[in-house]
């Protein structure tokens, strides 16, 4: 990946702004320090997508509209896990990409660096994982037709115990409003 792809990737997905202290979790102990744990959804835009799937109540739903040049996509939701048995959300699939993969950003001492999380996200019993910018998100790779303000994005979100589930994501602005 060139530094003009590079730039215009972290551009569109906000890393300009990480929150380092903002990752609370519903459960104590360990999960305060993982991003993306908390119980805050007030950052998803008005309309984003929502969907019930056994114990998990899946919210706040939404992708950004891609930049002129940007070869990838950001995704983001909220799942909460109100049941008394651990899931993992292992794989998220759309027909709007040849892939999309789970990742993760995190400052390493003043570079931010960002991966896939292999193995998938878990979603303890009793708390709330969100997806969100600066965190753990989608990357929806080799897209299809640029993501445009207004439009849907379908996705297939597939959990290890729930099962899977489609969910039609709302395109919002590329600044996420």
């Amino acid at each position: 990946m060139n530094r003009s792809h590079a730039a215009i990737l972290l551009i569109s997905l906000g890393a300009s702004s990480l929150s380092l202290g903002g990752a609370l979790a519903q459960d104590s102990g360990a999960m305060k320090s993982m991003p993306g744990m908390h119980m805050d959804t007030a950052t998803a835009p008005a309309g984003s997508a929502t969907v019930k799937l056994g114990d998990l109540d899946i919210s706040g739903g939404y992708v950004r509209a891609m930049l002129p040049g940007q070869p990838v996509g950001g995704g983001y939701i909220t799942i909460h896990n109100g049941g008394k048995t651990d899931d993992r959300l292992t794989s998220v699939t759309s027909s709007a990409a040849g892939k999309v993969e789970l990742h993760e950003m995190k400052m390493e001492g003043e570079i931010m660096k960002m991966r896939e999380i292999r193995g998938g996200i878990a979603i303890p019993a009793g708390a709330t994982v969100t997806l969100a910018p600066n965190t753990m998100h989608m990357m929806f790779k080799q897209v299809k037709t640029p993501f445009k303000q207004g439009g849907t994005v379908p996705v297939m979100l597939m959990f290890d115990k729930s099962g899977m589930v489609d969910v039609n994501l709302p395109v919002v602005s590329a600044k996420g409003n």
